[in-house]
C-alpha cells in the first residue's frame, strides 16, 4: 500500500526562509545566499519524507512567494509595466511583480480559495505572450533526484490556472480567459517533455477549481486541455489532484472520464460527500484513488481508527493496489513539527499532529492496510482520541447555555445607521473625508524585543508597562503631527491580532512554534481553539484608555471579530464552528461594552476573515454568513448610538457578498481596494447602495512603494464618483505593522494631505 503528500510548508521549522527573504529583500544578503537556505530546506523535507516512508513524495511544491506566482514566471505572462524582455525570469522580475518596486505597483494579491494562504492573481489577456521561462520544476526534479530521492513533480493545473487569472488592465472585464488555453498549453508540453526527459515517472497536477460550482463550458475546458496534452503525458502516470471541498457530480464525471489521467486525489475531510460519489458514482477500473484522510489544514490528530475503516471500504471499490493514502491538501496551511513544542500542555499536545507528524500517520495508514500494523502506535492514538472526548478542560457548561440561549434574536442596534451615524458626528464632530489607519503601526525591532524580554521574565511588567506606553505615545504623536482625523494606539502590545485576543480567551492552547506561511514571508502563528471559549477578564480595556488620554481626537478601540478569531485559528473539529463562533462573539462582547463604558467612543471589530470562510460551493453561501454576520452584530448589538462601529476587511473578492456585508450593519467599513485595481468600486457602479460609513482603502500596504499625493487624491475621486461624499473615509487598504517608519510617514502624509486637497476642492466647489 502506497503513500502519498500533496505539499509540505516551505518556511522552515524555525522560519528559515521568512528570515533568508527579508535579509534579502532588505539588501542585507545575495540571491546566492537566499538560494542556498532553500536548497537546504529542500533537501531536508524530502529526507524526510523519504525517511518516513512516503512513495509519492512531492517536488516544485516549494516556493519563495506562492505556486501561482511561480506558474506565471513558468509561462512567462508577466504584466509589461515590469519591463521583463524575456529570458529566464529572475528574482527582481518575479518579487516586483510580488511586491512592487520603486516606480510600478504589485499584482493583486488575493486569498487562495477559503484559507489564509494568499496567491498572486495572475493579469491575462488576448495580447499576453506565453513563453516558457522558468525551469523551475525540472530543476526541483533534477535536484531531488541527485540527492537519491524520486519525487512527483507538482505543476497548478492550466485549466485551474487560467480560472484563477483576471483580465489585465485595460483588458474588458468580461474576456474569456479559458480562450487562453491553447496559448498556454505548448508552454506546460514543453515542462512535460522535460520532465520525462529529467525521467520522471510521475506529475501531479494541482485542479482545485474543480471543487467549485463549474458552468459546462468550463468543465469542457478539462476536457480540451487533458485530450490535448495526452501525447505528451504519454508514458507518465498523472495525478489530478483536487482538495478544500468534495467535487461535484459533473465535475467527478468529468475528471474520471480523462484517458491521459492516471489517478485522482481527494479531499475526503472537508469534501465527505465524494465518498459518497465514489462508492455510488463508480470509480474508472485500472485507475488509482489518492484518498486524503488525513487532514492538510487543521493541528488535531488523525483518528486512526476512523480513517483505516474508510480506507477499507474505499479498498473494496478501487482496489488494494490501486488505493494510496494521502492528505486531504498540502501541509502548508498546518503547522511544522510537534517536536519543536517543548512547552505545550502534555494533554493537549497528545492530541496534535503537525505536519511531521501528518506525514508518519500517512504511512502508518499505508502500512495498516498493507498488514503491517503498528499495534503499539495505534493503541496509543486511540488513548489520545478518547482523552480528548472526555477531558474536563474541553466543556464549560456555562458557556453551552449563553450560546444556546443567543437563538431567536439577531442582535441589532435598535436605530437604523443613518440616525447613528447623525448622532456620532453630533459627538466626534469629524471633517469631511475622515482620515484613519488600520490599526497597527510598524512593529520595530526594539519593540519585538521588549515583548520578547517580557515574555521570558527578563523584563519586570513595570518595565514593559512603561515601554509600551512610550510607544503608544510615540505613535500618538506621530498621528497627530500628521493631522490623522481619528487615531490608532498603534497595537505595539500584540504580536499578532488574533493570537493577543486567544491569549486572554479560556479554550485556546498556544504554541512556540506553530508558524503558518500567510504570504511571501509572512507568517502566522494560528492559536488552538481547543474547548469552550469565554472571556475571563478585559483585554484592551486598559491600553486603550491609556491611549485616548493621551489625545483629544478620537481613539479606536481595537478588537478582532470572532469570525476572524474562528478562521485564523486552528479550530476544535467536534463540534460545529457555528457554535465556536457564537461563543467568541459572546466573549468580545463584553469587551466592547467595557470599552465603551471606559469612555471609547470608537470601536474597530476587525472582521478581515469575514469573506476567506466562505464555503467554495453556494449551496452553503446563506448558511455561513447567516451565521457569521449574526456573530458580528452580536458583539456590539447593546451599544449606544454614539459610539461608532468599525470593521475592516482585506484581500477577497467582497463584490459576491457586498449585501452581506451591509446586513453586518457596522457605523463604518474599511476594506481593501487599492491592490484589487478598485475592483470593490464597480459594485456601487452597478447600483448597489451604502449608507454606512465607508473607506475603501486608497494606498497597498503590503508593498514597500510609497504612493504620491496626486495618486491617491486621484483614487479619492474615483470612489467619489460612486459614493456619498458625507460616507466616504480615507484610509490605506491594511494594518501597517509590516512596514518600515521610512515608508509609512511619508505614505501617510500624502495621503492626508490627498484628503485635505479634495475637502478643499469640495468646499470650493459648493
Amino acid at each position: 500500500m502506497a503513500s502519498h503528500i500533496v505539499g509540505y510548508p516551505r518556511m522552515g521549522p524555525k522560519r528559515e526562509l521568512k528570515f533568508a527573504l527579508e535579509s534579502f529583500w532588505d539588501g542585507k544578503s545575495s540571491a546566492e545566499d537566499l538560494e542556498k537556505v532553500a536548497t537546504d530546506l529542500r533537501a531536508s523535507i524530502w529526507k524526510q519524507m523519504a525517511d518516513a516512508g512516503i512513495k509519492y513524495i512531492p517536488s516544485n511544491t516549494f516556493s519563495y512567494y506562492d505556486q501561482v506566482l511561480d506558474t506565471t514566471a513558468m509561462l512567462g505572462a508577466v504584466p509589461e509595466r515590469y519591463s521583463w524582455t524575456g529570458g529566464e525570469i529572475g528574482f527582481s522580475t518575479y518579487f516586483s511583480m510580488a511586491r512592487g518596486n520603486a516606480t510600478v505597483p504589485a499584482m493583486e494579491m488575493t486569498k487562495w480559495f477559503d484559507t489564509n494562504y494568499h496567491f498572486i492573481v495572475p493579469e491575462l489577456g488576448p495580447n499576453t505572450k506565453f513563453s516558457y521561462s522558468s525551469h523551475k520544476a525540472v530543476n526541483e526534479y533534477k535536484e531531488a533526484k541527485a540527492l537519491g530521492v524520486e519525487t512527483v513533480p507538482v505543476l497548478v493545473g492550466p485549466v485551474s490556472y487560467l480560472l484563477l487569472s483576471k483580465p489585465a488592465k485595460g483588458v474588458e472585464k468580461s474576456f474569456p480567459l479559458l480562450s487562453l488555453l491553447s496559448s498556454v498549453l505548448p508552454v506546460y508540453k514543453e515542462v512535460i517533455a522535460e520532465l520525462k526527459a529529467a525521467g520522471a515517472t510521475w506529475i501531479q497536477f494541482d485542479e482545485p477549481t474543480l471543487v467549485l460550482d463549474l458552468d459546462s463550458h468550463q468543465l469542457a475546458a478539462f476536457s480540451a486541455a487533458y485530450t490535448e496534452l495526452e501525447p505528451a503525458l504519454s508514458g507518465l502516470n498523472v495525478l489530478v489532484e483536487t482538495y478544500f471541498a468534495d467535487i461535484p457530480a459533473e465535475s467527478y464525471k468529468t475528471l474520471t472520464s480523462l484517458n491521459s489521467v492516471t489517478a485522482y486525489g481527494f479531499d475526503l475531510i472537508r469534501g465527505a460527500k465524494t465518498l459518497d460519489l465514489v462508492k455510488s458514482a463508480g470509480f474508472p477500473s485500472g485507475k488509482y484513488l489518492f484518498a486524503g484522510v488525513v487532514d492538510g489544514r487543521n493541528i488535531w490528530a488523525d483518528d486512526l481508527a476512523a480513517s483505516l475503516s474508510t480506507l477499507a471500504s474505499l479498498e473494496a471499490v478501487v482496489g488494494k493496489d490501486k488505493l494510496v493514502v494521502s492528505t486531504s491538501c498540502s501541509l502548508m496551511h498546518t503547522a511544522v513539527d510537534l517536536v519543536n513544542e517543548t512547552k505545550l500542555d502534555s494533554e493537549i499536545k497528545s492530541w496534535l499532529a503537525f505536519a511531521a507528524q501528518k506525514v508518519v500517520e500517512v504511512n502508518a495508514l499505508a502500512k495498516a492496510l498493507a498488514g503491517q500494523k503498528d499495534e503499539a502506535y495505534f493503541a496509543a492514538n486511540a488513548a489520545a482520541q478518547a482523552s480528548r472526548r472526555s477531558s474536563p478542560r474541553v466543556t464549560n457548561e456555562e458557556v453551552q447555555k449563553a450560546a444556546a440561549a443567543l437563538k431567536g434574536s439577531d442582535h441589532r442596534r435598535a436605530t437604523n445607521v443613518s440616525a447613528r451615524l447623525d448622532a456620532q458626528q453630533k459627538k466626534l464632530n469629524l471633517p469631511v473625508l475622515p482620515t484613519t489607519t488600520i490599526g497597527s503601526f510598524p512593529q520595530t525591532v526594539e519593540l519585538r524585543r521588549v515583548r520578547r524580554e517580557y515574555k521570558a521574565n527578563k523584563i519586570s511588567e513595570e518595565e514593559y508597562v512603561s515601554a509600551i506606553k512610550e510607544e503608544i505615545s510615540k505613535v500618538v504623536k506621530i498621528q497627530e503631527e500628521l493631522d490623522i482625523d481619528v487615531l490608532v494606539h498603534g497595537e505595539p502590545e500584540r504580536n499578532d491580532m488574533v493570537e493577543y485576543f486567544g491569549e486572554q480567551l479560556s479554550g485556546f492552547a498556544f504554541t512556540a512554534n506553530g508558524w503558518v506561511q500567510s504570504y511571501g514571508s509572512r507568517c502566522v502563528k494560528p492559536p488552538i481553539i481547543y474547548g469552550d471559549v469565554s472571556r475571563p477578564n478585559p483585554m484592551t480595556v486598559f491600553w486603550s484608555k491609556t491611549a485616548q488620554s493621551m489625545t483629544s481626537r478620537p481613539m479606536k478601540g481595537m478588537l478582532t471579530g470572532p469570525v476572524t478569531i474562528l478562521n485564523w485559528s486552528f479550530v476544535r473539529n467536534d463540534q460545529p464552528r457555528f457554535e465556536t463562533c457564537y461563543q467568541i462573539a459572546l466573549a468580545i462582547k463584553k469587551e466592547v461594552e467595557d470599552l465603551e463604558a471606559g469612555g471609547i467612543q470608537v470601536i474597530q471589530i476587525d472582521e478581515a476573515a469575514l469573506r476567506e470562510g466562505l464555503p467554495l460551493r453556494k449551496a452553503e453561501h446563506d448558511f455561513y454568513l447567516d451565521w457569521a454576520v449574526h456573530s458580528f452584530r452580536i458583539t456590539n448589538c447593546g451599544v449606544q448610538d454614539t459610539t461608532q462601529i468599525h470593521t475592516h476587511m482585506c484581500y477577497s473578492n467582497f463584490n459576491d457578498i457586498i449585501h452581506s456585508i451591509i446586513n453586518m450593519d457596522a457605523d463604518v467599513i474599511t476594506i481593501e481596494n487599492s491592490r484589487s485595481d478598485e475592483k470593490l468600486l464597480s459594485v456601487f457602479r452597478e447600483g448597489v447602495k451604502y449608507g454606512a460609513g465607508i473607506g475603501p482603502g486608497v494606498y497597498d500596504i503590503h508593498s514597500p512603494r510609497i504612493p504620491s499625493a496626486e495618486e491617491i487624491a486621484d483614487r479619492i475621486n474615483k470612489m467619489l464618483a460612486v459614493l456619498d461624499t458625507n460616507i466616504l473615509w480615507v484610509n490605506p487598504d491594511c494594518g501597517l505593522k509590516t512596514r518600515k517608519y521610512t515608508e509609512v510617514k511619508p505614505a501617510l502624509t500624502n495621503m492626508v494631505s490627498a484628503a485635505k486637497l479634495i475637502r478643499t476642492q469640495l468646499a470650493s466647489a459648493k
